[in-house]
């Protein structure tokens, strides 16, 4: 155990090492993670073949080897070759290589990464090495704010404890429609994969079980080398690079598991004009709601992050009802700010079952005095702890309020009834009982200080927007 982890940690030093000599080259973070990505996937393909003697994936010309075989100019010339070959090629190859682009203009540079991959053996590594070391990647380019990449990455504390409440089983499909880098589907299926050692199980677990979509190429070739490198997917890719709101679904599933994009659809998207939606909206978050709803089979479960305006939006009122009384929706959990990359965010999760109608919904409120940053502090999965014991995942009926009007109004585990729901305006479900306490003064750190003030500013801006459109509908 103690040499796996100073395996990961040397590695991961020289990964940081070249960021920072790429980065003064003008390489940017996530330009050099998607370099990274198509020459690590070369060197296992040809490791493939040195190890386990299994064909090449990648056309003759246009592999490793070739590579290597080149300095300079012409090293640069291959590699660029490379990437518009592959580019085009089907299957996994393809979707990895999704409108790949050479970033790195300096052969000297190109050759430093080239050297760094060719030294290490990285299929014989273990799969929680090399998996861990990419997800580490991938946390750190979702925390660059320039890249823009955070909006991709949902906290891992935070997607761990709703694939522990929603429970998946092997031999369940998983799905998630806005899958970014992978998270839900890795941690689904980390969940998963000791649960039984059957082949079968395991064959349909790492090749069948685990499905994403995202509008994003460069998100899909992230998230595709991140599953390729746990041992999901070696053949196909899982993710795939799509629209998921412009189709009702052609197969159901057991799980969903998601953390759709928030804002509005990107402009020059493609309307959405589908029979299955019971509401016609431009709201990207309302849209990903009923088209989840579509998605599960019966008996089919979701955990789904969503900002507070899912729970409030008028056009959204008949979504809400129909969760009520077609879905059982019975959960919610209120997170606070500070906890995702993406600043001023107010964010709930919400857990539903189809084919059962809502008899109560329960609500834990880990947000009225609950203060997260993420520099000083992060959320941490024992944060959740006790959300996931209150949940009780294993007998929904043995849940207990920990809310008492008289004895504990502060209480954060409170259940309201489907009707007391449906008589509030709107079928409004953002409900808040807490009081804020008045704390003594807190320890923050100069960096901290900065965060919160740009959370407000960014919650303010949200408002702003939001009444500026609610204005101009009514004009």
């Amino acid at each position: 155990m103690a040499a796996t982890q100073a395996k990961e940690a040397s590695i991961t030093k020289k990964v940081w090492q070249l960021a920072d000599i790429m980065a003064g080259a003008g390489v940017g973070f996530t330009d050099y993670l998607t370099q990274l990505t198509y020459l690590l996937f070369l060197k296992m393909d040809r490791e493939r073949v040195d190890f386990f003697l299994e064909e090449s994936s990648v056309p003759n010309g246009y592999r490793w080897e070739d590579l290597l075989k080149e300095t300079g100019e012409d090293l640069l010339q291959q590699y660029e070759q490379t990437l518009d070959v592959l580019s085009r090629q089907t299957g996994l190859v393809g979707t990895i290589f999704t409108r790949a682009a050479n970033r790195i203009e300096s052969p000297v540079y190109l050759e430093k990464l080239v050297s760094f991959i060719d030294k290490e053996q990285w299929l014989l590594m273990d799969g929680d090495v090399k998996g861990a070391l990419y997800e580490s990647i991938l946390q750190k380019n979702g925390q660059d704010k320039k890249s823009g990449a955070g909006q991709y990455f949902t906290p891992r504390p935070l997607v761990d404890a709703i694939v522990d409440v929603v429970n998946p089983q092997i031999g369940e499909t998983v799905t998630d429609p806005a899958c970014g880098t992978g998270g839900f589907l890795l941690s689904a299926f980390s969940h998963m994969k000791d649960q039984s050692m059957d082949e079968k199980k395991q064959w349909f677990l790492r090749n069948k079980a685990l499905n994403g979509y995202d509008i994003t190429p460069l998100v899909v070739t992230m998230g595709s080398m991140n599953m390729y490198l746990h041992g999901v997917g070696l053949n196909s890719s899982p993710i795939k690079c799509e629209d998921s709101l412009l189709r009702e679904p052609t197969e159901l599933v057991d799980v969903v598991l998601a953390n759709p994009p928030f804002g509005a659809r990107p402009s020059g998207s493609v309307q959405i004009n589908r029979d299955d939606f019971i509401v016609e909206t431009k709201n990207n978050q309302l849209n990903f709601v009923q088209h989840i709803m579509s998605l599960l089979d019966r008996g089919g479960r979701a955990g789904v992050v969503l900002p507070d305006n899912v729970l409030f939006e008028r056009e959204g009122a008949e979504i809400r009802k129909k969760l009520l009384t077609d879905f059982n929706l019975h959960t919610i959990l209120r997170l606070p700010t500070g906890i995702f990359y993406a600043q001023g965010v107010q964010t709930n999760v919400l857990f539903f079952k189809k084919g059962e109608e809502t008899k109560d919904v329960w609500y834990y409120d880990y947000r009225t005095d609950v203060k997260h940053t993420l520099v000083s502090n992060p959320l941490t999965r024992k944060d959740l702890d006790d959300f996931v014991k209150c949940y009780s995942s294993d007998d929904l009926s043995k849940r207990q309020e920990t809310y008492d009007k008289d004895s504990n109004p502060n209480g954060r585990w409170r259940k309201y009834s489907k009707e007391e729901l449906l008589k509030r305006d709107q079928i409004n479900f953002d409900i808040t009982w807490m009081t804020e306490a008045k704390s003594e003064e807190e320890n923050l750190t100069m960096d901290d200080i900065f965060e919160r003030m740009a959370e407000r500013v960014q919650t303010i801006q949200n408002a702003f927007s939001k009444l500026q459109k609610e204005l101009h509908h009514e004009l």
